[in-house]
């Protein structure tokens, strides 16, 4: 399932306390989602690590009682702030997979009953876990059956570009990543589990890729630090892609003059060019940006005149009310965006 879709999913599932297991990859972002999801819903986030816990975290701490002759347990750390919760909340088991079968065992009856040991959780509390898979090579041996069936429904999470795009657009992360992996959309998610001490493509590490390119390293630098980043394969390509990138015709010389500026021939530097003039693109200028953009069309790549658009309207929703907008979209440009013409 796609982010976005999760994220629909979640929406309805937070409020109606039911426990979902999300599954995927290392790296695809099960955790910010539902970090995502519980912002949405105005809830609290209590993040548990099952992996480095003990059974007592969930049942409680054995303590004797002050006749002397019997014992309790008590609540303590993220049990005993579930316990307490006032408010909506999401308490979310990451990694659960990871974790020893006695952990995992020791939430069975908080997932079914919502109760352990005396203690019951407020109608606020919905649980969500996640955990990666068996082939991922991340230390998963297995979710026990019966924690398995307390959940609701146990989803897979791909990675997806367009739910992507939306986020690094919202996160404003460099456009000239953004344009290379729509260039190259089969490296967003290329996961290879190893022993080595190597990183894949995932939407994570692109992120972090994105940290590392906002430092503006020495070439002698960018290179090894994105190979840290991505891998030898996906960092060799970003950086070909980054000399065609800084190569290109000023973005500010586009919209100076965007009747004879030129328009690339090739689909990295359409891309790229598409990606930075939306990203640049406001209520002021965005005449410009569209003029440009109907030579686009004119030229037979109208896909990337929709790239733009889309992307300035996400960057910035006021351009909607601009004419030259309203022209654009009532246009040409209109029936390729109707019809699904761009990427």
């Amino acid at each position: 399932m796609r982010p976005s879709a999760v994220t629909e999913l979640l929406a309805s599932t937070i409020p109606a306390r039911l426990p979902v297991l999300l599954t995927g990859a290392p790296g695809v972002g099960k955790s910010d989602l539902v970090a995502q999801a519980a912002e949405t819903a105005g809830a609290d986030l209590i993040v548990s690590h099952p992996v480095v816990a003990d059974p007592t975290d969930a049942k409680g701490l054995p303590w004797p009682a002050a006749d002397g002759k019997s014992a309790t347990f008590l609540p303590f750390g993220d049990m005993l702030r579930a316990c307490h919760a006032e408010r909506g909340t999401v308490w979310f088991l990451d990694d659960l997979g990871q974790a020893s079968p006695a952990v995992q065992a020791s939430y069975m009856q908080l997932l079914l009953a919502r109760r352990v040991n005396g203690h019951v959780l407020p109608d606020f509390v919905t649980f969500i876990a996640a955990t990666n898979r068996r082939t991922d090579r991340a230390g998963v041996s297995g979710i026990l059956e019966p924690v398995k069936s307390r959940f609701a429904s146990i989803i897979p999470v791909e990675a997806n570009l367009d739910d992507w795009t939306a986020w690094a657009i919202d996160a404003d992360q460099p456009v000239e990543m953004v344009a290379f992996l729509r260039f190259r959309p089969e490296l967003l998610h290329a996961f290879v589990a190893s022993a080595d001490l190597t990183n894949s493509p995932s939407p994570r590490t692109w992120a972090n890729a994105g940290r590392l390119l906002a430092l503006n390293l020495p070439p002698t630098l960018e290179l090894a630090a994105l190979q840290g980043a991505v891998g030898d394969g996906a960092a060799a390509e970003f950086v070909a892609f980054l000399r065609i990138y800084r190569e290109l015709p000023n973005l500010d010389a586009i919209l100076l003059d965007p009747d004879g500026a030129a328009i690339p021939s090739g689909p990295a530097a359409l891309y790229a060019v598409a990606t930075g003039l939306a990203s640049k693109a406001t209520a002021g200028n965005f005449a410009r940006v569209a003029r440009y953009s109907e030579r686009l069309v004119s030229a037979g790549k109208g896909e990337f005149a929709v790239l733009t658009l889309r992307d300035a309207v996400r960057r910035h929703k006021e351009v909607c009310h601009s004419p030259a907008f309203v022209k654009l979209a009532s246009g040409a440009l209109g029936k390729l965006v109707s019809g699904g013409g761009a990427s």
